[in-house]
């Protein structure tokens, strides 16, 4: 039977790519990059088979025509949409199986997935991809096919932090009810704290960030499902409504618990970023 063995938090912040030497502390931007390759490297450990990865509903893949609440790549996956120096466009190994199963068992639970069974990823699937999945295929020797998951943390009207809660939890049965033997890694891609095309653009809120992580430590799903869009706004800013794919990636893991990779406010790429390993106590022992 298949199992989540574990997840990752980790940013997709393009400023880095269009700006790799901007920040001023150079320790701080090595540090940043390390921190993609160490959790590659720790989902290596795991002995991944499969992966999925959450983002969110940015404008250059749904524009205002389709603005789905969650979505699931079940077929052909390409990207990234966007030419980024340093991401590489080409087709993705997709789990069309265990992708298809997740959106059966939907069926069955009253969750109605958006299905694209033709899909062009963006910058927040393909920046973990390239830097998270990949270094852990170079290490393992395998290709480790990957689920698309997009929800509505980019562009109103938002996916409720519940509901979010309520999907990575779904995602987490669905997973563990698919009859084939796999060992599936769930990452959440996001912010944390940053304001995207406002007056604040570059301004970074470091208490809110390491009030986050340190939620995310702790496996507190109530904790983190309490905040209202009022004060993710006005704390961390409208980039920060995607602690929604960080809350869907933590509650998809059993038994959760999280620990710090790395952690930098860092303004020249307009971001705070913070790196997280999600521990599940099912392969403790392992």
């Amino acid at each position: 039977m298949a199992k989540i063995v574990g997840g990752f938090w980790v940013p997709h912040d393009p400023v880095m790519f269009v700006a790799p030497d901007a920040p001023a502390d150079k320790d701080v931007a090595a540090r940043m990059w390390q921190a993609y390759e160490t959790c590659g490297q720790k989902m290596a450990e795991l002995d991944a088979t499969a992966a999925i990865i959450v983002g969110n509903d940015h404008y250059i893949l749904f524009g205002t025509n389709c603005l789905p609440r969650y979505l699931i790549g079940t077929g052909d996956v390409d990207g990234p949409i966007e030419n980024l120096k340093g991401l590489e466009r080409g087709v993705i190994k997709n789990h069309e199986a265990l992708a298809q199963h997740i959106v059966k068992q939907g069926d069955k639970e009253n969750f109605d997935w958006s299905v694209a069974r033709s899909f062009t990823v963006d910058h927040a699937f393909s920046i973990p991809h390239q830097y998270v999945v990949e270094v852990a295929e170079k290490a393992l020797n395998r290709k480790i096919p990957t689920i698309p998951v997009y929800i509505a943390s980019g562009v109103d009207p938002f996916i409720s932090l519940n509901r979010s809660r309520e999907l990575g939890e779904h995602i987490l049965r669905a997973v563990e009810s698919f009859p084939e033997d796999e060992r599936v890694v769930i990452i959440g891609s996001g912010g944390i704290s940053h304001w995207v095309g406002t007056v604040e653009m570059g301004k970074v809120a470091e208490d809110f960030d390491q009030e986050i992580l340190d939620l995310g430590v702790k496996g507190d799903l109530e904790g983190l499902s309490r905040y209202s869009n009022e004060e993710i706004l006005e704390r961390g800013g409208n980039g920060a409504m995607e602690i929604r794919n960080l809350l869907c990636a933590l509650a998809a893991v059993p038994n959760r618990k999280g620990e710090v990779i790395d952690y930098a406010p860092v303004p020249e790429w307009v971001t705070g970023l913070g790196f997280l390993q999600i521990h599940a106590d099912q392969v403790g022992g392992e």
